[in-house]
């Protein structure tokens, strides 16, 4: 019997273990939160779960405060707040991997949710979640997706199950609520960066929500909906 092994060289993770301009992991902020939250854990693995959870439940989920800024995407923007949505949460796990020296890069995807209230649905024009954001972790020779969005009192409020991450399996969006009703379901994939695509983001939203722009602006007013 013939074993393959292949080796990844570590040059291709360099990109993943640099700060970005948004991904901002050499921020003094980002830093300090990554080791508070580390503390006394000595696996790699168990120390990003911990972040998992810190950041899914120490930010409340909130998708209609946008700032349509470069800054305020910035992982070190969210710890001034006390909510984000999910690029913001996501960012941060991501800046905070790469502190730790664990390899981190970000997904976007177009999600169908079937659970949306009227109220966003009517806002929206839509039931699709444009560019949601998760984060990806190097985790024991693989990268594993994890999103630590929907916070736990959310969750709850939806009657949804928490998405728990182990650092083994992707947790993405959960499919169905706990009487199996769908839910969350992806329809798209635009792939992965090593940083927050400013430029992609804002066209896709325009492109997608164009009665939410003026001359390219976005009407904040608009996102001020209720969960």
């Amino acid at each position: 019997m013939v074993f393959l092994v292949i080796f990844v060289p570590m040059n291709d993770f360099e990109p993943y273990l640099q700060a970005g301009q948004l991904t901002d992991s050499d921020h003094p902020a980002i830093i300090a939160y990554a080791h508070q939250h580390t503390v006394g854990i000595l696996d790699p693995t168990e120390k990003i779960i911990a972040l998992y959870y810190a950041i899914r439940d120490g930010f409340r989920y909130n998708p209609y405060q946008i700032l349509l800024e470069p800054d305020a995407l910035k992982a070190s923007y969210l710890l001034t707040k006390t909510e984000g949505y999910c690029i913001e949460k996501s960012n941060l796990l991501a800046a905070c991997a790469r502190v730790l020296g664990v390899p981190s890069r970000l997904g976007f995807g177009n999600v169908t949710n079937h659970l949306a209230t009227s109220k966003l649905e009517v806002t929206l024009g839509t039931n699709l979640l444009v560019f949601h954001g998760y984060a990806e972790l190097y985790l024991n020779d693989k990268w594993v997706k994890a999103t630590p969005v929907f916070n736990k009192e959310l969750c709850q409020l939806l009657e949804v199950a928490p998405l728990e991450f182990d650092g083994k399996t992707d947790a993405v969006f959960q499919e169905s609520d706990k009487s199996g009703k769908p839910f969350m379901e992806y329809s798209h994939h635009y792939g992965t960066y090593s940083d927050v695509p400013f430029d992609q983001f804002k066209a896709e939203l325009i492109r997608h929500y164009p009665h939410l722009f003026d001359n390219g602006k976005l009407i904040n007013k608009a996102f001020a909906v209720d969960l």
